[in-house]
């Protein structure tokens, strides 16, 4: 790299002092850009985040907020004392084809790459070609090229002090390329997936369930060309664009059947129910869930957003505790405390187990439970739902043995039966299901479904909610609704689903009768 003058040393030393702090900052003065408060959000999210996940509508600007992260990553992370590079820096950019990179990724590179040499810091921005940067260091460049499934060595000098995969059309990468990635996310490393939701299947839809990432959706409703209705980023989608989608599209709907489950949406003062285009190119949401999914993904954005809303505005819920417990076994990690108070559940508890039955911990926090509500609310005594096939039997078995009132058993294996004998049914009266934990599963579905004026309130929780999303059924040939088998759900999820069953418990059948009081500012 060029000489250069001690006042340009130091005016370049506060830069990178005040870049590596805030990369918007960096963004904005070296790179010469304008990014909007989301791109920001995303920004700030590749600084601090190991992994974060973009899904975005056409024409959005994932690629060029991939490309400002990328170089703000490459020229604020890397590491010198005395001129000697002592910690390295290796950015890889990939995307299922060369032209992906080469007539996308590159192009996006290289605009930045010359706006940082025209803002007068071209002797630290390294030389460019169609596929790299390089320095003067091997050990600190940017490369791009194509995702190979076959090729796993491709990736295996990656490995550095600092290292930063950037993803484009990521729906469209191989498993095994996600796998190789994965095993260089050590030390101080970033992977930052780009994508159209095209699908409900494969590793970067599963980022945007995922509590491992930080996800962000780029709706395209929300670009700042759509809301001004002018050209104000050049290149981003515009206003005519989304108003033709729209026509094209989506069916005008009355407000009556407006359903924000079905993803609905208002637009110069109508209704609309969009179909899986625009839903992929417009909102950044994946195709309507397939017919085996028991729990859309909205249902349950909608219900984390109630109880977001609920904490700030307040509204009245139940006083009445059921308490889901979901018990570890010797092989799992953590018991489930679920609270629920009628639509409102309180923020979950996991307590591990460190590998070894601990059934006498756990039946005593149940108690405290219990014994909490009961003091609190006199006459509305806390039930207690464990699951008794495994090692619930043990914790349900002592609280029987102390005498504690309000504990039920429920066995996911019995029939969906009423205490009479009688089949229990979902909200309609038209399904019957083939065990009980068929019937609870769908007890939850009833309960979140938009379409019968659902109330729920659901804490923000991405283990949580992968686990909702995560559910199949289907129907057996006698015409009852069987959920897939457990093992099923472990094998995705590569866990096993307990918050899901400490909620699910929560809808065993009882008599109890939920009452309503205004705790308007009171919180469990």
């Amino acid at each position: 790299m060029a000489a250069v003058s001690e006042e340009l040393k130091q005016r370049v030393a506060e830069v990178l002092r005040q870049g590596r702090a805030d990369w918007c900052y960096f963004a904005r003065v070296v790179l010469g850009v304008s990014l909007d408060p989301e791109q920001e959000a995303i920004l700030r999210s590749v600084q601090f985040n190991k992994m974060t996940s973009v899904a975005s509508g056409t024409a959005r600007g994932k690629d060029y907020i991939m490309a400002v992260a990328a170089l703000c990553f490459l020229y604020n992370t890397p590491v010198f004392i005395n001129g000697d590079l002592v910690e390295n820096t290796k950015v890889a950019l990939t995307a299922p084809t060369d032209r992906q990179i080469k007539n996308i990724m590159m192009p996006e590179i290289s605009r930045l790459y010359r706006r940082m040499v025209a803002n007068g810091f071209g002797f630290m921005a390294g030389r460019l070609s169609a596929y790299d940067i390089k320095t003067d260091h091997e050990e600190w460049f940017l490369t791009g090229f194509k995702a190979d499934e076959h090729n796993h060595e491709a990736w295996s000098g990656f490995h550095a002090v600092h290292t930063f995969f950037g993803v484009t059309e990521a729906s469209g990468i191989h498993e095994n390329i996600y796998s190789a990635i994965e095993g260089n996310l050590q030390g101080d490393s970033r992977i930052v997936l780009v994508f159209n939701r095209n699908t409900n299947t494969g590793y970067a839809a599963r980022s945007q369930k995922s509590a491992r990432w930080a996800k962000f959706r780029l709706n395209s409703l929300n670009a700042p060309n759509v809301l001004q209705k002018q050209i104000v980023i050049p290149g981003q989608v515009d206003y005519g664009w989304v108003a033709d989608k729209v026509e094209t599209w989506c069916q005008r709907i009355d407000e009556r059947d407006f359903n924000e489950g079905e993803g609905d949406f208002r637009w110069e003062g109508e209704c609309f129910r969009p179909n899986d285009l625009f839903r992929i190119k417009v909102l950044a949401l994946a195709p309507k869930e397939t017919s085996d999914t028991l729990i859309p993904s909205q249902w349950v954005d909608l219900a984390m957003e109630r109880w977001k809303q609920h904490r700030t505005e307040g509204f009245p819920i139940s006083n009445v505790l059921r308490l889901g417990v979901d018990v570890a076994g010797m092989g799992r990690d953590s018991s489930c405390f679920c609270p629920r108070y009628g639509d409102y559940v309180g923020e979950m508890q996991m307590v591990h187990s460190a590998g070894k039955a601990n059934h006498m911990e756990v039946a005593g926090m149940t108690v405290n439970r219990i014994n909490q509500h009961n003091d609190l609310f006199s006459g509305k005594k806390a039930k207690a739902y464990i699951d008794t096939i495994g090692e619930g039997a043990g914790v349900y078995s002592r609280l029987v043995e102390l005498g504690i009132p309000g504990v039920f058993s429920c066995k996911y294996s019995e029939a969906a039966e009423d205490s009479a004998g009688n089949a229990l049914t979902d909200l309609t009266g038209q399904y019957t299901f083939a065990n009980m934990r068929a019937y609870l599963a769908w007890a939850v579905r009833d309960w979140l479904d938009p379409s019968k004026k659902s109330k729920a309130m659901l804490p923000p929780d991405d283990g949580l909610k992968e686990e909702l999303e995560g559910v199949k059924w289907k129907f057996q040939s006698n015409g009852r609704i069987i959920i897939e088998p457990k093992e099923d759900m472990k094998e995705r999820l590569k866990r096993s689903p307990d918050k899901l069953d400490a909620l699910a418990n929560t809808f065993y059948p009882d008599a109890q009768e939920e009452v309503t009081q205004d705790l308007t500012g009171v919180f469990f």
